[in-house]
């Protein structure tokens, strides 16, 4: 006899447009300079408390940077275009946050010559304590 899982431990699936596989992927192979630095320094492999981060997922009609689902978090690093384009990361944020995800805004100068920085707020926004 099978049991049912707890009801609390059964992550809601986000759907996502599966035709944004194929360039998520691409995404994936030619990363920027900060979405390197940040994945080296701080995301892969579980180095940030433990918890799994994916680059480059489809969500919705988007391809976020990266995305812990334990957390619900999605990351986004804004690179020099991204000040021209306010409005559409506000919609994009929108749609996002509807899905009961946080999104975190990091420029690339804010990965490239403050990865520490960066770290330490992520633990504020996780609610995690800095050592």
């Amino acid at each position: 006899m099978s049991r049912m899982p707890d009801q609390s431990q059964i992550k809601p699936f986000i759907p996502y447009n599966r035709e944004l596989t194929s360039l998520a992927r691409e995404n994936r192979a030619n990363p920027t300079q900060a979405e390197r630095r940040i994945w080296y320094k701080v995301l892969c492999r579980r180095q940030f408390e433990a918890h799994k981060f994916l680059r480059q997922k489809p969500i919705g009609d988007y391809i976020v940077d990266f995305y812990c689902s334990d957390l619900r978090l999605v990351v986004e690093i804004d690179g020099d275009s991204h000040s021209e384009q306010e409005e559409y990361d506000a919609r994009r944020a929108a749609a996002l946050e509807g899905f009961g995800l946080t999104v975190v805004r990091y420029t690339n100068l804010d990965i490239l010559e403050n990865i520490e920085g960066v770290y330490e707020h992520l633990l504020g926004v996780v609610g995690q304590p800095a050592d």
